[in-house]
């Protein structure tokens, strides 16, 4: 019986070629040698006029070229450019997010060339481009004001702070439910694997501080959030401060809110608020914390039956703050590697 030696992997090929081309070397016809592996006759002649050529290195396995690629080089520069930092309804397309589709489309409109989705898989691998889940990012959002933070406004208050003894203690809110989706799990292709849960739907509301040293304060709360909420928040997490603090919010209206301006003025300078711009809350480390705690909490470890949510919040949110170096971890982020400089 032959073998189909297509069938063998780049290493076993290798390893038979050297020990049949070293078996006829050694004094055995070379019929009986490729006939005692099941290969066709004549194979082997190729491998003793290859190693006759080019010796022991004409045997080592290579990768086989495959069909070559439609687009030149420059091309495929191009296909990049389309593509890094680019959405494809810039180029007509009506969905917003890229697929091999859609990029086999546009080479097929721009450079008149047919590619099939696997090989536009192939040639998003080589330029080195990946399927990614997208961040979201407001229109309203404003690049320049977002740079003057980072660049400007920030470095001049750290170095505030620094002359007048203050922490900068970024703050931000957010709200957790019992029904949050779960991540991934294991299982059998094609059966979805089930997690027993509470069918009893639960929310609550956190607000927290994170500073670079590893400083953290939280309260677990129910009911919207609002000016004198946020000023008996303020309240309570002063008692926890000895030096002077320099308070980073969003620019939520209960931040703005005149009761709040007129609470912080009463403090004599023992208190700060300072404003991110306008829908950049990646600009914030707090959001970081709840990045942290969705991973880490109901999302992976579902209540158990008559469980409390706010219980589970409170002990998620007392491990984070008695681990330092993760609340430290927090302020390296990319998008928040500005506030570390």
């Amino acid at each position: 019986m032959v073998i189909d030696g297509r069938t063998l992997s780049h290493e076993v090929s290798e390893s038979i070629r050297r020990m049949a081309v070293r078996r006829v070397r050694e004094g055995e016809r070379p019929g009986e040698v490729i006939r005692s592996y099941g290969l066709c006759r004549t194979t082997i002649y190729r491998w003793l006029r290859a190693e006759a050529k080019g010796g022991q290195a004409a045997l080592a396995a290579r990768k086989h070229p495959g069909r070559p690629c439609k687009l030149t080089d420059k091309q495929k520069r191009q296909v990049r450019q389309w593509i890094c930092g680019k959405d494809p309804r810039q180029y007509g397309f009506d969905f917003g997010l890229w697929t091999r589709r859609i990029v086999a489309d546009l080479v097929e409109q721009r450079m008149g060339k047919t590619l099939g989705l696997t090989a536009v898989g192939r040639l998003l691998a080589e330029l080195e481009i990946t399927p990614q889940k997208p961040l979201r990012r407001a229109y309203e959002r404003d690049p320049g004001a977002v740079e003057h933070w980072k660049c400007t406004e920030y470095p001049r208050l750290r170095k505030r702070a620094k002359r007048r003894g203050a922490d900068i203690f970024f703050l931000d809110e957010a709200g957790i439910r019992s029904d949050a989706p779960l991540q991934r799990t294991w299982g059998p292709k094609g059966q979805t694997p089930v997690v027993r849960t509470s069918g009893q739907r639960q929310a609550v509301n956190a607000i927290s501080a994170v500073n670079a040293r590893g400083a953290f304060w939280y309260t677990v709360y129910t009911g919207r959030l609002n000016a004198q909420t946020f000023v008996r928040f303020l309240r309570d997490f002063l008692k926890t401060r000895r030096r002077s603090v320099f308070l980073v919010v969003d620019k939520h209206p209960a931040h703005q809110a005149r009761c709040v301006s007129e609470y912080v003025q009463s403090r004599g300078g023992r208190l700060e608020l300072h404003f991110l711009p306008g829908y950049a809350p990646d600009l914030n480390p707090d959001e970081l914390v709840w990045n942290h705690l969705r991973q880490v909490g109901t999302s992976k470890k579902p209540l158990r039956q008559n469980e409390s949510l706010r219980q589970r919040v409170e002990e998620d949110l007392t491990s984070i703050q008695q681990n330092k170096p993760l609340v430290r971890s927090f302020f390296h982020a990319h998008s928040v590697a500005y506030t570390t400089d």
